[in-house]
């Protein structure tokens, strides 16, 4: 049986990709785990790899090829026993919504799917304790600690494969159809026109005085995303000054006593958005009611504080890498991190996994000298800590006015989740957290 192979959705917010580069020819034999192609998402690039044996019959999508739509084919598998001539010289199924089964009455379809390929040819899913899943989504179930006995395979004939470990590890359920969500509130789009069209906006300059640059993937969806953001998810600010001398002066301990190589080069360094980061993830964990994420139907309450951390991307964009239980990394541990994912993110290296979900964010802008801004709530968090730069004011201390290194932080919160008072109990924990930072350590 054929397989035909179709655009994975490799993120819930995918719905096109660019096909950049194929690492198979046409003919070649392909093995479990050889890298078929490279796909650019908004966010990051993949591989896209074989789970399972076959010959690769028929590229339809050449490399190079943007804005490939979730589900369409883009190329075809032969399996065992068939040749690649008659495969490659039938026309091109119409790329499918989902995988289906062929009716009674007609002859057997090739198989769709919209993973990396999956070539079935035994009942899949769950059969007693024998778990059906792809090389590929295993491997990934085992390094994301999950068990595949609680997936429910939407591969041909029930197969786990990977879109259902994704989805399954990113909080979501696996669906049977793995088309790119239509998803609901907080992330379910508003159809609201635009105030004037292009053409009436481009009238209202003068030709020939400025440049078009046409949106990439990534500006198109994180001007979707905040727009739905602003538009579904009922948002207020809650702004506090922190004295930060105490935390700067341990920082530079901290950093002084960091382990050296034979270099000479130090094993890692803190930064005071590190710290800023473990602030906020322990603060979650003294305020439990506030490390919740909302949904229509329950209030999904968090054991542990994911916090993600706006990193801007060259040139245009930015991405938010999540720290996962950030409440029980260390300083050192978050920020050999943090190096890591604004390494990878440069080269849109991250995987799905590692910038998806989260319980809450940090975003800092205090580098550009920016002393005090409102971030917007990335859904499915029910808060966002906006940090300012350090500066020297005058402040009262014992009835005295002193000078003193002063950072404004402001938290939104999404009000369906996190009330007003809950809020204020929550930025004044992360405020003595910053303000008293030795409870960083321990």
């Amino acid at each position: 049986m054929s397989v035909n192979v179709l655009m994975p959705a490799l993120s819930p917010t995918m719905e096109k990709g660019n096909l950049s580069k194929w690492l198979k020819k046409e003919g070649d034999v392909i093995k479990s785990g050889d890298v078929l192609a490279e796909i650019e998402t908004d966010k990051a690039t993949m591989e896209v790899e074989a789970v399972d044996e076959g010959i690769l019959a028929k590229i339809m999508v050449p490399a190079g090829t943007n804005d490939v739509p979730v589900n369409q084919l883009i190329a075809v598998i032969a399996s065992e026993g068939e040749t690649i001539s008659s495969i490659a010289a039938a026309p091109a199924p119409a790329a499918a919504a989902a995988p289906a089964a062929a009716p009674s009455s007609a002859a057997p379809a090739p198989a769709a799917v919209t993973s990396p390929v999956a070539v079935s040819h035994a009942p899949q899913g769950v059969s007693g304790s024998k778990v059906f899943a792809s090389p590929l989504a295993k491997r990934i179930a085992k390094d994301g600690g999950l068990d595949l006995s609680r997936v429910t395979g939407s591969g041909p004939h029930g197969r786990i494969v990977e879109r259902d470990v994704r989805a399954a590890l990113a909080g979501g359920v696996s669906a049977p159809k793995p088309v790119a969500p239509s998803v609901s509130a907080p992330f379910a789009s508003p159809s609201v026109a635009p105030a004037i069209s292009d053409d009436q906006t481009r009238k209202l300059f003068t030709p020939g005085s400025f440049d078009e640059i046409p949106h990439d993937g990534m500006r198109r969806t994180i001007a979707r995303r905040l727009t739905e953001a602003r538009q579904t998810v009922p948002q207020f600010y809650l702004t506090m000054d922190c004295d930060i001398d105490a935390l700067l002066k341990l920082r530079e301990q901290i950093n002084a006593s960091a382990p050296k190589d034979k270099e000479g080069k130090v094993a890692w360094k803190v930064s005071v958005n590190d710290m800023v980061i473990k602030a906020l993830a322990l603060a979650l964990v003294r305020v439990p009611d506030a490390n919740v994420t909302w949904t229509e139907s329950a209030m999904l309450k968090h054991h542990h504080a994911d916090v993600g951390v706006a990193v801007a991307l060259p040139g245009n964009g930015l991405i938010t890498p999540i720290i996962r239980k950030a409440d029980t990394v260390t300083l050192s541990g978050i920020a050999l991190a943090m190096k890591d994912f604004a390494t990878r993110a440069k080269s849109r290296k991250l995987k799905p996994e590692e910038y998806q979900g989260g319980t809450t964010a940090v975003s800092n802008l205090g580098m550009f000298g920016i002393k005090d801004f409102t971030a917007v709530i990335n859904p499915p968090h029910s808060t966002i800590l906006a940090v300012g730069a350090g500066e020297q004011r005058a402040v009262v201390k014992n009835g005295a006015l002193a000078i003193a290194t002063v950072m404004s932080i402001t938290l939104s919160c999404d009000h369906r989740a996190v009330d007003g008072a809950l809020g204020a109990e929550l930025i004044a924990a992360i405020k003595v957290l910053i303000e008293n930072p030795l409870s960083l350590l321990v």
